[in-house]
């Protein structure tokens, strides 16, 4: 009785500490003018989109809380492209960050293995007045997410597969000082041949900028992201920053291999209360008794409560159960079954 009242009393405290996810603080046209948005990214690989005319827009692929993405063909060379449409809200801050982000990203690297390419970002009018578009690579197999409601979970050589090509995009994002944010199954998508891209920078910015309260999909959260002041993160710190990407990672590979969200209960519906109370007092989430000793090691040090004894992405791609493992998309068995199972796109 006395351990359920502590607990109790814990999660009254921590609906106090622990804030919501907060909207990103706005900044207008005026600060960050489209004016000053080029077109296409210097360097880029493939059609260079100059102009949306160029495209002819097919079905939609995806929809989000802030835009759609839609399938394009590049009408000159025939090239299979995505469009993202941005809703522009609150003077479209959200949106031009994103844009920014992108541009950032494609200029150090216009063609990183790991990361969606960027083809061209389209301010207003061309867009239409209340969108911001991005013309992306087209990823065939959809998201991660996508392969997990197909095929639930995943065996651990494609998990280990998976972690490798994440660790090896947030390492170019990290060494550019951007933290992605948002690290979840939707925002992975899979190519061909079991590759894996990381994609939405929605939730992403450069280190220096920070954040006015959690942005991102709570689910995913750290910690310290939700709970800065109980976890010694109030302070500005890159270090924390990439940290929670780490953590994300942790709970989408445990993910794959338990074939369902891991944090709470199966059947328990994920709110924000029972989230913070497993994520900032719980115990550690509980790995598969089928998992691998490698498996679990490398679970466990993405998943350390402290985020200063949590592993680096340099450490975990040394990790054995990584560095032991075939090149990113080397084998793709696992999704020899989903093939004939991806949603046909309506034009």
């Amino acid at each position: 009785m006395a351990k359920g009242a502590t607990k109790l009393r814990e999660r009254r405290q921590l609906r106090l500490s622990v804030l919501p996810p907060a909207s990103p603080p706005p900044f207008t046209y005026q600060e960050h003018p489209f004016g000053g948005l080029p077109s296409t990214p210097t360097g880029s690989v493939g059609p260079v989109v100059e102009r949306l005319a160029e495209l002819e827009k097919g079905g939609v692929l995806g929809h989000g809380a802030d835009g759609t993405v839609y399938m394009a063909r590049h009408r000159r060379t025939g090239a299979e492209l995505a469009i993202k449409a941005l809703r522009l809200r609150d003077g479209g801050g959200a949106a031009l960050r994103e844009a920014y982000v992108h541009l950032g990203v494609a200029a150090a690297a216009p063609d990183h293995a790991h990361v969606v390419r960027l083809h061209g970002v389209f301010p207003r009018p061309s867009c239409g007045d209340q969108f911001l578009c991005l013309v992306l690579e087209y990823i065939p197999n959809g998201s991660l997410g996508d392969v997990l409601r197909r095929r639930g979970r995943l065996p651990e050589h494609a998990i280990a597969g998976v972690a490798q090509c994440v660790l090896r995009g947030l390492r170019h994002l990290h060494r550019l000082g951007i933290v992605h944010g948002d690290v979840k199954p939707s925002n992975l998508l899979v190519g061909r041949h079991g590759e894996v891209k990381i994609a939405d920078f929605g939730a992403s910015r450069h280190v220096s900028m920070r954040a006015a309260g959690a942005v991102g999909t709570r689910a995913y959260m750290s910690p310290e992201r939700m709970d800065p002041e109980g976890f010694g993160a109030a302070s500005p710190s890159a270090a924390v920053d990439f940290s929670s990407d780490v953590w994300a990672l942790g709970v989408v590979l445990l993910e794959c291999h338990a074939g369902r969200f891991p944090l709470v209960a199966s059947g328990e519906r994920p709110d924000w209360a029972a989230l913070a109370v497993a994520v900032c007092i719980g115990d550690e989430p509980d790995v598969p008794v089928a998992a691998t000793p490698e498996f679990t090691s490398f679970v466990r040090r993405c998943l350390e409560k402290e985020w200063r004894k949590r592993a680096t992405v340099e450490e975990l791609l040394g990790h054995p159960f990584v560095s032991g493992s075939p090149p990113c998309g080397a084998t793709n068995e696992w999704l020899a079954n989903f093939h004939g199972e991806l949603p046909i796109v309506r034009k």
